[in-house]
């Protein structure tokens, strides 16, 4: 028996369905509609201009490549005055070392130089990361599906780009309510893309929805696949069996 409780049009399910309708279920086609794994929106951490966009719809890139550049003139004029002061003080600091063994400075002015040379190199840190900031990178591996921002546009809140994740990939499979306990998560399932991709791939159950839609009495399990090879795109329909 089915136990059901319906709330705001959807209702949780209960006692899962006898082992015989495991066996009707188990020769059954269901729809499914194929995913990306993830949908990034990458944005920037701070506002500007931006100078370069690297990448276009359809290019595929990698975790940590370089997407978008803002402006930096002015970080980059900062950067190589920290440097510079780094540097000067880093000299400075080797002189003072003979100085001081041959006692023509005191420890005490020694020490406040060396803490000088200190916060010199933390300003140069953090100048750094600011300037790092005005970098974008990726922060997966997947295709760029949607170019929202040129160069010359500023940059704020709105996304420069839109990328997805494709390996491996998520099917939503559509189950009839009758059907519940047809799929547990862990099991395999096979997954037949519509033409023209076609084939056969075989995916794992990760997700069994405990919440059925009432209007339509049917639920949602979740099937993940490998692309590897990327052969399959997102958004096609396929039809999924699942495997005892």
């Amino acid at each position: 028996m089915l136990k059901r409780c319906v709330v705001a049009g959807l209702f949780v399910l209960g006692t899962l369905f006898p082992a015989a309708g495991w066996v009707e279920a188990a020769t059954e086609d269901f729809e499914g509609l194929i995913y990306p794994n993830e949908v990034v929106k990458v944005s920037s951490q701070v506002p500007g201009i931006l100078e370069e966009v690297a990448v276009e719809r359809g290019d595929l890139v990698k975790k940590g490549q370089v997407l978008a550049r803002l402006k930096s003139g002015q970080e980059k004029a900062s950067l190589d005055l920290a440097r510079a002061n780094v540097e000067f003080l880093k000299r400075k600091m080797e002189r003072n070392v003979e100085l001081a063994k041959k006692k023509l400075i005191s420890a005490n002015e020694n020490d406040e130089f060396e803490t000088e040379f200190r916060k010199a190199e933390l300003q140069l840190e953090e100048v750094q990361e600011r300037f790092k900031l005005r970098t974008i990178v990726s922060t997966i591996d997947g295709v760029v599906t949607e170019r929202i921002l040129a160069p010359g546009d500023y940059v704020g809140e709105t996304p420069i780009l839109k990328l997805a994740s494709i390996d491996p990939l998520k099917v939503e499979v559509i189950v009839p309510v009758k059907r519940f306990g047809a799929a547990k998560k862990g099991m395999k399932a096979e997954v037949r893309p519509e033409l023209p991709v076609g084939g056969v791939y075989v995916g794992r159950v990760t997700i069994v929805d405990k919440v059925v839609d009432a209007a339509s009495s049917t639920f949602i399990v979740r099937v993940d696949i490998k692309n590897t090879d990327l052969k399959i795109p997102s958004g096609l329909k396929c039809r999924v069996r699942f495997i005892k």
